[in-house]
């Protein structure tokens, strides 16, 4: 059951992530109350990121360092519960 849960909590999380990258792209839709509330609560592991990987240019690969490490940090967590 808790196995169930965290696995279900990171899913939703990584999910969050994908709608703030994807919702970045588009400035009109990045203003709206959805993405205001996605940012709220991405934007702090996110920024730990982007303060370590510079963006290069117009490209930012913080949000791929990000998905690697909540991935890792995913399989960590799981295989202790396991």
């Amino acid at each position: 059951m808790l196995f169930y849960i965290i696995s279900t909590l990171f899913t939703t999380y990584t999910f969050l992530l994908l709608v703030r990258v994807i919702g970045s792209w588009f400035p009109r839709f990045s203003q709206s109350r959805l993405m205001r509330f996605v940012a709220y609560y991405t934007d702090p592991y996110l920024n730990i990121f982007k303060k370590v990987i510079p963006p290069l240019g117009m490209l930012d690969l913080s949000p791929m360092a990000a998905f690697f490490s909540l991935q890792l940090i995913q399989g960590i967590i799981l295989t202790i519960l396991r």
